[in-house]
């Protein structure tokens, strides 16, 4: 079949799908999405919306100092769509880089309206052995693939097919906070009353009260042989304070770099909050991802003394994320070994959060564009975070979901302190270099 004549097949319609789909468009090729919302819901999703953001509106640091920071800076070189688009809908959220969820998931749909790409609403089972075999196939479908798809697609992957169980925290109405208790900041800002969070500051008594609470509470139960798999990352907020008295503490409910301006002194304890809108009209709380029945998650927050009279407009829920062990099933480019017309992207490909998710979908996309010129696959450089992610979950046996982080990135001879700055420098060098030898728009 002519290659210019090829359709390439999009299933799934979140960040890294729709990454790929507008990096194939804008380079010519004819692309399809196919997204099975709003005809099938999943256990998370709340719109049909192209992109919609599931478990959090942030998008993590932008310092190069930081892993999803440099993961950034990376993208940005590279002309990542989304990304751009992600910062045209931020809204104030310190350092970090937070959307309207709403405003994005729009601005996402335009951008593949104005690419002509040809989006399909359609519930995809089974893979059509005639897509495969004239067409490019890019599963891109997500933590929250059905189960008959999976199921399908274990007929060609065998016992590759893995899951983990992942938690979101709830969303509250910025209106019933009540402000007597909570103050604005950034972390380690000391401008009184300007930050982009709230803070719900908590003494002694109050936060072990809290914690008691949190570990007596009644939960959705998951079966027994798959409590280990709660995904370490997302932590729902009740198996923290199970794990030790102070355990809130030094994680989510951590106080370092904050003063409440009442009392002039870092609190015991906090809670963060961060809107969710432009508006500011909701607001999320940080880190505090649960499985709490919903009853007890307001009885159980309302405890914060902020939160006493808190409206909920979503409650925190569990869900199951499924995702593909490579173990040896893709090659470089992640299409499969023995189907090399299919390509897997995205969470269900082993990369865990956003912008990681994002960087897939370029990558693949990338990728089949250079398969179809008739151009071999291509590694980024491993001194980058993207090269390194990738060659991570392609190499290593029984791989597990993975975010960026410093500890994927080649060793170098530096002071301690010193590591990250000096790793992220060499990282976004070598890209540098790389890009000057590999042109994207060629």
């Amino acid at each position: 079949m002519n290659q210019t004549n090829r359709i390439i097949r999009v299933i799934g319609g979140g960040l890294a799908g729709c990454e790929a789909a507008l990096f194939l468009s804008n380079r010519g090729w004819k692309v399809r999405l196919s997204e099975m919302r709003p005809r099938q819901m999943t256990p998370a999703h709340q719109t049909a919306g192209l992109a919609e953001l599931v478990c959090s509106n942030s998008l993590k640091s932008q310092r190069t100092d930081h892993a999803s920071g440099l993961l950034k800076e990376e993208l940005t070189m590279l002309g990542c769509q989304l990304l751009q688009i992600a910062r045209e809908c931020a809204i104030p959220s310190g350092d970090a880089l937070a959307v309207d969820r709403s405003h994005f998931s729009r601005l996402v749909e335009q951008a593949i309206w104005e690419s002509g790409i040809q989006r399909i609403t359609e519930t995809i089972s089974s893979i059509p052995e005639e897509w495969v075999e004239q067409d490019v196939v890019i599963i891109a479908t997500g933590p929250l693939t059905t189960e008959n798809l999976m199921n399908h697609l274990q007929e060609w992957l065998g016992e590759a097919q893995s899951y983990f169980f992942d938690a979101i925290a709830p969303i509250l109405e910025s209106n019933s906070l009540d402000q007597r208790f909570a103050f604005r900041a950034n972390r380690h800002d000391n401008t009184t009353g300007t930050g982009d969070y709230w803070n719900c500051p908590l003494d002694e008594s109050q936060y072990h009260k809290l914690v008691d609470a949190l570990v007596q509470a009644e939960r959705v139960e998951v079966r027994g042989f798959e409590r280990s798999r709660l995904f370490e990352r997302c932590q729902p907020v009740e198996e923290i304070a199970r794990s030790g008295l102070d355990a809130l503490r030094f994680g989510p409910m951590r106080p370092i770099g904050l003063y409440d301006p009442k009392t002039g002194k870092q609190p015991y304890a906090v809670v963060q909050l961060r809107s969710e809108d432009s508006s500011g009209r909701m607001v999320n709380m940080v880190g505090f991802q649960t499985r709490l029945k919903w009853s007890e998650q307001k009885r159980v927050f309302r405890m914060i003394p902020a939160l006493h009279s808190a409206e909920f407009c979503r409650f925190g829920v569990m869900h199951r994320n499924a995702y593909i062990q490579s173990n040896g099933q893709f090659k470089l480019n992640f299409s499969h070994q023995t189907h090399p017309s299919l390509f897997f992207c995205g969470q269900i490909s082993g990369v865990e959060g956003y912008v990681e998710s994002i960087a897939s979908g370029w990558y693949v996309g990338m990728q089949i564009d250079r398969r179809l010129r008739g151009l071999p696959a291509i590694e980024l450089p491993e001194e980058t975070l993207m090269g390194s992610l990738f060659r991570y979950l392609l190499t290593t046996p029984d791989a597990k979901p993975m975010y960026a982080n410093f500890g994927l990135l080649p060793e170098i001879r530096a002071p301690k302190k010193e590591q990250r700055k000096k790793k992220a420098t060499r990282a976004l060098e070598a890209l540098e270099q790389w890009i000057r030898l590999e042109p994207m728009n060629e």
